[in-house]
């Protein structure tokens, strides 16, 4: 017997809303990434997806959170394991990033140098990478660590994709992880003997 449709009228109004969310955060992506935050704005926004502004305000508010929910849109699967194993997922993501022009984050990252609303959801979505990164370190200096690999990991994204830093431009992303191996390797792990070491893993 085949399957019954569902016809619950409020499992079709539940779907209905979360493909005009993803059409609208799709088409914010696409304007912060072609025309900046500055003249992106919410009724350019609401034209692009096919919706009303009302409805882009109803569903993600001021331009600030919408921003943020770009950012957002995409999360990236949670890091977890050992450091060693941890330091490898970190690694294959940059080796990513480096591939491919991440669209969401360099919307937000473009824009985060001179508008303090993109610059604070920028910061929302770093301090969680951190925090991941912070809960698999051994170390009493664990957040510091973490701290210094997002900062490495963001550094390699904007040096390459906006400011087109020659060296880092020219190199393979192969090279550019296995160069950062070692350091990102030293990062993760607890050295003892070491002022903030534990326990080595």
């Amino acid at each position: 017997m085949p399957p019954v449709a569902d016809t619950d009228p409020a499992t079709s109004r539940a779907e209905q809303r979360r493909r005009t969310e993803a059409r609208i955060l799709d088409a914010a992506s696409r304007m912060f990434v072609e025309s900046g935050y500055e003249r992106t704005t919410i009724r350019a926004v609401a034209g692009a997806a096919g919706v009303d502004a009302g409805l882009v305000m109803h569903y993600f508010g001021i331009k600030q959170a919408l921003v943020g929910q770009v950012t957002h849109a995409s999360p990236p699967q949670a890091l977890a394991g050992p450091p060693g194993e941890v330091s490898e997922q970190i690694l294959a993501r940059l080796a990513e990033s480096l591939a491919t022009e991440p669209a969401h984050s360099l919307a937000v990252l473009r824009s985060m140098l001179t508008h303090p609303e993109a610059a604070q959801a920028a910061r929302q979505g770093v301090a969680s990478y951190q925090a991941q990164i912070s809960a698999s370190i051994p170390a009493a200096d664990a957040g510091v660590r973490a701290a210094l690999v997002s900062a490495v990991v963001l550094g390699v994204v904007v040096s390459r994709h906006l400011l087109k830093s020659e060296g880092i431009t020219n190199a393979t992303p192969e090279q550019i992880i296995d160069l950062l191996r070692p350091c990102l390797h030293s990062l993760t792990r607890a050295d003892p003997g070491l002022p903030g070491g534990g326990v080595d893993a």
